[in-house]
């Protein structure tokens, strides 16, 4: 879990999606993802995290759905939904909380 602490505890944004590679997500999710990413470029980061390789972080947060999004900001969780979002809605939260 350091690692995690670490990991939140930046001003920039850090989108975090937890996934299962067993679910189907629509073929245009995880491209979205990576949209999010090159439309943030190194202003934020979007990491994916697999659930069944990651059980204790995902228990730790409570992820129940999948996918789970949430956003961190300055060690803080600032937004959190399950089910996919488009590209342009993710963008413009990340947008949001980048400064």
């Amino acid at each position: 879990m350091s690692k995690f602490g670490e990991l939140i505890d930046d001003n920039a944004p850090l989108l975090l999606v937890f996934f299962q590679e067993d679910a189907n997500p629509s073929e245009e999710f995880h491209p979205a993802l990576r949209d999010v990413a090159a439309a943030i470029g190194d202003q934020g980061k979007v990491i994916k995290i697999e659930t069944n390789k990651n059980t204790k972080l995902t228990e730790a947060l409570r992820v129940k759905a999948i996918p789970t999004l949430m956003i961190y900001k300055d060690g803080e969780m600032v937004w959190r939904q399950s089910g996919e979002q488009n590209a342009n809605t993710l963008i413009s939260l990340m947008n949001d909380y980048v400064g």
